[in-house]
């Protein structure tokens, strides 16, 4: 019985009848997905004067179009070395940051070796993937050095939080898998198309199988964006708005039941929304698509937040609006461009912490990683923290600059009381920036008086003791480099 089917095969083979070998999709998943490890050195922000402590991290990657891996920008943040390999492949092959995109968290790399890419396969992207449908999630989760894969369900598409920066929110999608330390930059396929990168997801102590993924419209975004050679970063209109589904309210403004509009609360005076439209403005429309009650539209099929629409634009383009204002219909248009105040309030990365030390005086520049770093409570610290776009604290600092520690020296002994305050004058010089604190703090003087907000006394130093304690402060504390200017960290 063997032999005859044996004999059967030999002569399907030699007559050419054999069936024609189906393609497998895994196969194209394994000549696209790569591991990245990274060797990372972080700002150190309690002791900027210092290096960050060096740490191993690792991720995932595919490669796409144009001989490039996309990956998450988490995953190479701060990197000093990256590392990428390939299934069945023993090498490492150095490769190199292209692009970088804070603010959506997705980058791009070059790889040095350009036979790293022999039969390599660069994955397609599809849409946005239905609700109660099944995606596969490809990476490098802890537990293990192969490939590893994991299905999930589709269960939310909605703007989210994005961790890596702590102030961005764009479109993201939740699956019921959950999303590692090492999955991080994988794709997620269905029928063979990346339809989201992983990027994010729950410990288990808030919630159990429950991760993100970037979905391709952001995906297409970023990779639009730098298709001239540089990111210009996602527009914002910086206004604010609230819902319109109070049936008297509606009646007041003139509105008729029909579910539709919402209202300008606060327009930032420093943003592109300025001068076009104001506050009491009611919002019909966005580029046509009827703007509902609680703020969506409905745009290639979905139902999404009004900031989708902006999310989908860049520098220079343009957003009309068909409002009301004093019950008279009008149309506005806003000419966007790339916001720059979100980013004193977001986390940091690729450059090192800025800084001046004074007199054991360490003053740094708010942001995220400082009040994270120094477990700044000051309530006023925190109010300029929550309140620099709304209240429109930028137009006085557009730098706040924080005495963030003192490092104790008999010169400094009887100024406790200043620290986590908020500088404002040296000498009777409003500081906005943390290079102005520098350029007063370098002008001569008999006596440095600085002010602080809402304290009562300022700080004085005289300056022969100032100089007397320079050297004796730099070798207490190992300060090799008295302040670091920079320009301000990418974000």
């Amino acid at each position: 019985m063997g032999r005859t089917v044996s004999n059967f095969l030999l002569v399907c083979v030699l007559a050419g009848a054999w069936p024609a070998a189906q393609a497998n999709p895994i196969d194209d998943v394994r000549k696209s997905v790569v591991r990245i490890s990274t060797t990372e050195q972080d700002p150190n922000w309690r002791e900027p004067w210092s290096p960050g402590r060096v740490q191993r991290g690792r991720g995932a990657g595919f490669v796409i179009e144009g001989r490039r891996i996309l990956t998450n920008a988490h995953v190479v943040s701060n990197a000093r070395f990256i590392a990428i390999e390939r299934e069945n492949d023993p090498r490492k092959y150095p490769a190199t940051v292209e692009h970088i995109a804070h603010d959506c968290d997705l980058a791009v790399l070059k790889v040095l070796d350009a036979a790293f890419f022999n039969n390599a396969v660069a994955l397609g992207t599809g849409g946005i993937p239905d609700l109660e449908s099944t995606v596969s999630v490809y990476g490098y989760p802890i537990g293990g050095d192969r490939m590893s894969v994991t299905r999930g369900v589709v269960s939310r598409i909605d703007f989210e939080a994005y961790s890596h920066t702590g102030v961005d929110s764009h479109l993201t999608i939740q699956i019921d898998a959950a999303i590692n330390p090492g999955n991080s930059g994988g794709p997620v396929l269905q029928d063979g198309k990346v339809v989201g990168v992983a990027f994010q997801g729950y410990s288990g102590a808030v919630a159990q199988n429950v991760g993100y993924m970037i979905p391709t419209p952001v995906i297409r975004r970023f990779l639009k964006d730098i298709a001239d050679g540089r990111y210009d970063r996602y527009m914002e209109l910086l206004m604010t708005t609230f819902p319109m589904r109070n049936a008297a309210h509606r009646r007041a403004l003139g509105l008729p039941d029909d579910d539709r509009g919402i209202v300008v609360s606060n327009v930032v005076a420093a943003g592109p929304s300025a001068g076009a439209l104001q506050r009491g403005d009611v919002l019909l429309a966005i580029d046509g698509h009827p703007i509902a009650s609680d703020g969506f539209v409905e745009l290639e099929g979905e139902r999404v937040e009004m900031g989708e629409v902006v999310e989908r634009k860049f520098n220079g383009d343009k957003v009309r609006f068909a409002i009301l204002r004093d019950r008279q219909p009008r149309e506005v248009t806003v000419t966007l461009r790339a916001d720059t105040l979100h980013r004193t309030l977001a986390r940091a990365y690729d450059a090192p912490a800025r800084y001046i030390v004074f007199a054991g005086l360490l003053f740094q520049p708010m942001n995220r990683d400082l009040i994270e770093a120094h477990s700044i409570e000051d309530v006023r610290v925190r109010y300029f923290f929550r309140s620099f776009i709304a209240d429109e604290l930028y137009r006085q600092h557009p730098e706040v600059v924080i005495l963030s520690n003192i490092l104790p020296d008999p010169i400094n002994t009887y100024l406790g009381e200043f620290k986590s305050a908020i500088l404002d004058e040296i000498n009777g010089v409003k500081v906005r920036t943390l290079r102005e604190a520098a350029e007063a703090l370098a002008k001569p003087a008999d006596d440095y008086v600085l002010k602080f907000i809402g304290k009562g006394r300022p700080a004085v130093l005289n300056r022969r003791a100032v100089g007397e304690a320079r050297e004796r402060i730099k070798t207490r504390y190992n300060v090799q480099r008295e302040q670091n200017l920079g320009e301000e960290a990418a974000r």
